[in-house]
């Protein structure tokens, strides 16, 4: 029989079905055997000859392996006749390598379970809250020594990261801010024009904008653009492993990354608040110009008398909070990046998503506790 080709015969020999192969199973081969394999029934017994049987690669045993699991699963019965030890050794290890179908048969999860599983999240989540506080403890470590010894901030660093956080947001949160005095404007003057009060639209503007809207929504869009910007080039230096080279040459990464990054965060976010603040109440002074007739002067007459400047204190109060939050997440992140670039993209998305969920939190509870001290 010449190379590459292979005979297949089929018969019965005592109500048992006997399938011969002669020739090369191979992937040359392969072709013309699955039919052939196929073809037999999977609930009855099955005896394959492969005494004649020359070539044997992995693909022919690949064959003849998924054939006796077709066979198995049906309640069929797959006997070999004639394969040496070689042949057999391979089977073996081929069946073993099989994929095998996902248990699809368990049951719920027990309570036991499910406190593992509860368990489980509460470790992970200290854990991660520990860490968070080694970052922010190696934050104030080297704030500490800076203070001690000026010459070493790294102040270029440090303005052009505030270059980046501040300078570079300013356009994005003025509109931001304009905007929301706007539709705060707009939307006020539609349910307070029911009850002859159009003029209480400034107090809900001022009020809205100087204690919550305006510093929350710039930590919001400065989480966004700063937090995954710290991990994204903190993760990318570990990757490249540059942050072990710095520590090689004597270089403290906490004090030359996370300190100019955290630090030009808390100068900028206050700036950018009071940035927020002006344009919001721009924004409303414009529409309820338009949609009103409350004129620019009557606007600020009724801002300076019926605001108080508690407002302001609450709004401000919550600014360098929310900034050491922001950079203390980034920085994390960044240090939780692993060596591929999956693992960057992963860590910045989770970095954007904890930073704005945690200045979230913080503002609710700066809520809570200005409420109990009547301000």
């Amino acid at each position: 029989m010449a190379d590459g080709q292979l005979r297949i015969d089929e018969g019965e020999e005592t109500g048992t079905r006997v399938l011969r192969l002669a020739g090369d199973l191979s992937v040359q081969t392969l072709a013309r055997l699955e039919p052939a394999l196929a073809r037999q029934p999977a609930d009855a017994a099955l005896r394959l000859d492969l005494s004649q049987v020359g070539r044997f690669d992995t693909a022919g045993a690949w064959a003849i392996a998924k054939l006796e699991e077709r066979l198995e699963a049906a309640g069929g019965r797959l006997d070999l006749d004639g394969a040496d030890q070689r042949q057999r050794q391979l089977l073996e290890t081929v069946a073993k390598s099989l994929p095998k179908p996902p248990d699809t048969t368990a049951g719920g999860r027990s309570l036991t379970d499910r406190l593992e599983a509860l368990g489980r999240a509460v470790v992970a989540g200290g854990m991660f809250l520990a860490e968070l506080a080694h970052v922010m403890g190696l934050f104030l470590a080297r704030l500490g020594r800076v203070l001690i010894r000026p010459g070493r901030l790294r102040l270029t660093a440090l303005v052009a990261h505030c270059q980046d956080v501040g300078w570079r947001a300013i356009p994005i949160v003025s509109l931001m801010a304009f905007l929301i005095g706007v539709v705060l404007a707009f939307q006020g003057s539609v349910q307070l024009r029911q009850f002859g009060a159009e003029v209480f639209v400034v107090d809900l503007i001022a009020i809205s904008i100087l204690r919550e809207l305006g510093i929350l929504l710039t930590a919001i869009i400065v989480a966004g653009r700063t937090a995954s910007a710290f991990t994204a080039a903190i993760g990318s230096m570990k990757m490249r492993e540059e942050i072990d080279a710095m520590q090689t040459l004597g270089i403290d990464p906490a004090e030359a990354l996370f300190l100019p990054r955290i630090l030009a965060l808390l100068l900028m976010l206050p700036i950018l608040g009071l940035i927020a603040n002006v344009m919001g109440l721009f924004g409303g002074l414009i529409m309820s110009w338009i949609e009103l007739g409350i004129s620019p002067a009557m606007f600020l007459t009724r801002l300076v008398e019926g605001t108080s400047v508690d407002h302001v204190i609450v709004g401000m109060v919550k600014a360098p909070v929310f900034a050491i939050i922001i950079g203390v997440v980034g920085v994390h992140g960044g240090l939780k990046v692993q060596s591929n670039a999956e693992s960057l993209g992963r860590m910045t998305s989770a970095s954007v998503v904890t930073a704005i969920f945690a200045v979230i939190v913080a503002d609710a509870l700066f809520s809570i506790f200005f409420a109990r001290l009547g301000m």
